[in-house]
């Protein structure tokens, strides 16, 4: 499902180098695997989750997700693989004109899925996510609790054979958190592969699970 062989990546300033924010990555991740993507801020945990993302190119070395070398990959091929991807940001990244359950939809009509399957998918999300009260608000009429539940329900409305998530509990008491995990376990059995980033230690803790944990840009635990 993903792999990595020796990646790099470097943010380059216009005409100097810049930071460099992974060294010598290397992994792999079969098909429905959950892996835990662990390590202090500046890590490269976001870096790492960009690169499974097809959202930036390795400065060296091979990634390949769905046994596509992402780094030869057209631009309309990486739109198409990228279609099978879920990605919870850690700002959301929600549109602030449209409503949780259009922010939601999104994706789906993206997809050309028909409406009538697009609003039973989206409500039985909504109503999972605990905003069945908020269909019709917008991201500035909620929480940032709220706004990140919406954010993971657009993710995973899909049914994404890859999903990421950047600290998606950041935002959520411990209840929502608890019931986010149930819902990436779920998917797991399903056959989604999970990638889940955070610092809470003590959620790891209470949901084992193979790791990738990173210092400094360097993998020093690959579970």
């Amino acid at each position: 499902m993903v792999r990595l062989d020796s990646v790099g990546l470097q943010y380059d300033r216009a005409g100097a180098a810049g930071t460099v924010a992974l060294r010598d990555i290397t992994f792999e991740i079969p098909e429905g695997g959950f892996r835990w993507l662990l390590g202090p801020s500046g890590a490269g945990k976001s870096s790492l989750l960009r690169l499974m993302h097809l959202a930036a190119r390795p400065s060296r070395g091979t990634v390949r997700v769905f046994g596509r070398d992402v780094g030869r990959a057209r631009r309309d091929e990486r739109t198409v693989l990228r279609r099978r991807i879920g990605m919870v940001f850690q700002d959301f990244r929600l549109l602030p004109h449209l409503t949780a359950y259009d922010n939601v939809a999104l994706p789906l009509r993206i997809a050309g899925q028909p409406e009538g399957r697009i609003h039973a998918d989206v409500v039985e999300m909504l109503h999972w996510v605990g905003l069945a009260r908020r269909i019709e608000s917008r991201p500035a009429e909620m929480s940032g609790g709220e706004q990140q539940r919406v954010a993971i329900a657009r993710a995973v409305v899909g049914r994404p054979s890859l999903l990421l998530a950047d600290e998606p509990t950041g935002n959520l008491d411990d209840v929502h958190a608890e019931r986010l995990m149930l819902l990436l376990r779920e998917m797991n059995r399903h056959g989604a592969t999970v990638v889940v980033a955070t610092h809470n230690e003590a959620l790891v803790a209470r949901h084992p699970g193979r790791q990738l944990r990173l210092e400094a840009g360097r993998l020093v635990d690959d579970g």
